[in-house]
């Protein structure tokens, strides 16, 4: 997503937690070298980048990156929130602070990011773009997956109320929705034993087309689209990028 965004002309603050603890998730996090990677592969476009290892969970870090990063390039006009993580397991066996983590990084990680950002492009006056990018499962209840759902499901009301409040300014917010993805993510290696253990599960996570996932270059192109003046008159759109999974 950043690449994609250098490529249309943007310089780019990336922020990530690189690797610092997040209890029980069943995949390996971003490392602060792929974190490096990202700003060499955003300059080898030609534009300008600032990195920045934060927790979205702190709103402190969130604004400290920002501020640095418009002091450093220029006002902010498109932002993507996309830190989110995933755990599986039965909503009454959730561990409590699991459940913390997945809300405390996909929702309110997600309104730190909007709390950082949105006053100061408000300010510049320039108008601008906000994607959140989102999931299948925040148009569809999907099992194993109750604090993920609810944090994704939440969002979609936070595109929607959000929408609203800053189209005066010009600012225009929409979201993303992803099926599995070929990430370390999208490819926890627990879920399939979570199928294995319910199979009749299974048929939740299916695509209506004959694809198994989709790659995060589909998905960055989606969000560059919303971000950009083709989608001028777009907002409050949520936009399935899912090969069908969400489909009644």
């Amino acid at each position: 997503m950043a690449v994609g965004l250098a490529r249309e002309g943007a310089d780019v603050i990336a922020v990530d937690l690189c690797a610092a603890p997040v209890p029980s998730l069943g995949y390996p996090p971003a490392t602060p070298a792929d974190l490096a990677e990202t700003g060499r592969l955003v300059e080898a476009t030609g534009r300008r980048v600032l990195t920045r290892r934060a927790d979205v969970r702190d709103l402190a870090a969130v604004e400290a990156a920002v501020a640095d990063g418009t002091h450093e390039l220029r006002p902010i006009t498109v932002v993507c929130a996309n830190a989110g993580i995933c755990a599986y397991g039965l909503t009454w066996e959730i561990d409590p602070g699991q459940w913390r983590d997945v809300l405390d990084v996909n929702l309110t990680g997600t309104w730190h990011t909007l709390r950082a950002t949105v006053p100061g492009m408000i300010a510049a006056g320039r108008g601008g773009s906000i994607v959140m990018v989102n999931s299948a499962a925040g148009l569809k209840g999907m099992p194993y997956l109750a604090h993920y759902v609810a944090s994704k499901h939440a969002l979609v009301g936070l595109v929607r109320r959000l929408a609203r409040e800053v189209a005066p300014h010009r600012i225009r917010v929409n979201s993303v929705h992803p099926t599995g993805l070929d990430t370390p993510m999208g490819l926890d290696p627990t879920l399939p034993g979570w199928l294995a253990d319910h199979p009749g599960h299974a048929t939740a996570f299916a695509n209506a087309l004959p694809v198994d996932r989709t790659s995060p270059e589909e998905v960055s192109r989606a969000m560059v689209w919303l971000a950009s003046d083709e989608a001028t008159r777009v907002t409050s759109a949520t936009l399935p990028v899912d090969a069908g999974c969400a489909l009644p």
